[in-house]
């Protein structure tokens, strides 16, 4: 089912016409759908059946705490990456027993605070995270909980600076190293061990990687499990894609059913770490074509968003549909959509047909995961607002920044 439909010849998210939000709220802005959201993840939900499981959203694809608080009340736990995710997720009444913590350079304050917090799981990438760990939950008095991430060297067949389970990338540890990490936590009283942890790229189309990187870890359990140290639970990360333009990424049943046949008859919880796949297609980003420029080899149109906006197409050359908010039977021409910012790399499209006016409404679809926690300030521009609809109500949920925001931190010398 899409909650972004035309009716009337005009886009609407959910019963709500984007043309109204633009008038609401200006532009450039980003547009949420609560029953988009809430329809994915209760679908990877009812997949696992009575299965023990847990998904963790990925905070990093978004993490606007209306968002949060929406897969919180669902019952979601949380992937973490930073204190910061931590503090946003608790401020937005997620369970922190339901928080796993990944990432490969954990300071001590942040260490300190999920201790404090009593996550349900450290992802340990490294030795010396290990050591640091176990000290700083020694001195606080407390165990805590570990798993280590496991890098599998599989190729996850993605755009290489989201690709993250090969040996040469920076994440998580060998496989053949990690055995002496679980020996070392095991014989550390600060040290628990709860579970295995791996994730090897972002956007996967194809479950066959995923199969791979599954079995490797399944493989691990079991050698660990011969050597007297049992684990809880296996968290298989994230990465599923989501249709861009013609993608065709697996469901959500196949890709639950190939983990459960995985784990097969072991008593371990499931745990996954679904961003993308929650949250990119249930976003777009609302934009106002602000001139039509017409050149002897490429036609441009600009508009008020920008690559500080929506970073995705400079930084990976990715592909989002554009979409006018307003269908009209006019012929369209071929144009370059780009925006503000003074890069010759500020571009949220390239080569598209698109029957447009200066002063028409584009809808950049697909734009909920890793556009707005992307965002900068780049050129002083205010971050956009954030629109959460639900059925016919409209809820501001971010507010626009203005420029004295930007600046208001720093001062002049005396």
């Amino acid at each position: 089912m899409s909650f972004f439909a035309e009716r009337d010849n005009e886009l609407n998210v959910e019963d709500v016409p984007l043309s109204r939000i633009a008038e609401q709220f200006g532009t450039p802005c980003f547009v949420y759908s609560r029953a988009a959201l809430t329809s994915t993840y209760r679908a990877y939900e009812e997949q696992f059946g009575a299965h023990p499981h847990l998904i963790c959203y990925a905070a990093k694809a978004n993490s606007n705490l209306a968002i949060l608080d929406i897969l919180a009340r669902l019952g979601s736990g949380f992937d973490i990456v930073s204190g910061g995710e931590l503090r946003r997720v608790l401020a937005a009444g997620g369970n922190p027993r339901k928080v796993v913590f990944s990432g490969v350079g954990k300071s001590e304050a942040e260490l300190r605070e999920a201790v404090a917090a009593d996550i349900l799981c450290f992802n340990v990438e490294s030795e010396s995270e290990m050591q640091r760990l176990a000290r700083i939950a020694h001195d606080a008095g407390r165990v805590a909980p570990v798993s280590v991430r496991v890098n599998p060297d599989v190729d996850a067949r993605t755009h290489p600076y989201i690709s993250t389970g090969l040996r040469r990338n920076k994440f998580g540890v060998g496989v053949e190293d990690a055995l002496r990490l679980y020996q070392y936590a095991q014989a550390t009283p600060s040290l628990r061990v709860t579970g295995i942890d791996c994730h090897i790229g972002s956007q996967l189309t194809d479950l066959a990687p995923m199969e791979d990187a599954a079995g490797k870890v399944v493989a691990l359990v079991d050698q660990l499990a011969d050597t007297g140290i049992d684990i809880e639970h296996i968290d298989f990360g994230g990465g599923l894609g989501i249709r861009y333009t013609d993608e065709t990424p697996p469901p959500q049943t196949e890709l639950v059913k190939m983990l459960l046949d995985c784990v097969g008859p072991r008593q371990l919880a499931i745990m996954i770490e679904p961003g993308r796949s929650l949250i990119g297609n249930a976003g777009v980003l609302l934009t106002r074509v602000e001139y039509l420029k017409h050149g002897q080899e490429k036609n441009f149109a600009v508009i008020d968003a920008a690559m500080n906006d929506l970073m995705r197409p400079a930084l990976y050359d990715a592909h989002h549909d554009i979409r006018p908010v307003r269908n009209t039977d006019k012929p369209g021409s071929i144009y370059d959509v780009v925006g503000p910012v003074c890069e010759t790399g500020d571009f949220l499209g390239k080569d598209r047909t698109l029957a447009i006016d200066e002063g028409d409404l584009l809808a950049v679809m697909s734009a909920g995961a890793y556009a707005m926690s992307m965002s900068s300030n780049y050129n002083t521009r205010p971050r956009a607002a954030e629109i959460m609809v639900d059925g016919s109500s409209v809820h501001l949920v971010g507010e626009r920044e203005r420029v004295e925001d930007l600046y208001a931190r720093e001062s002049r010398l005396p």
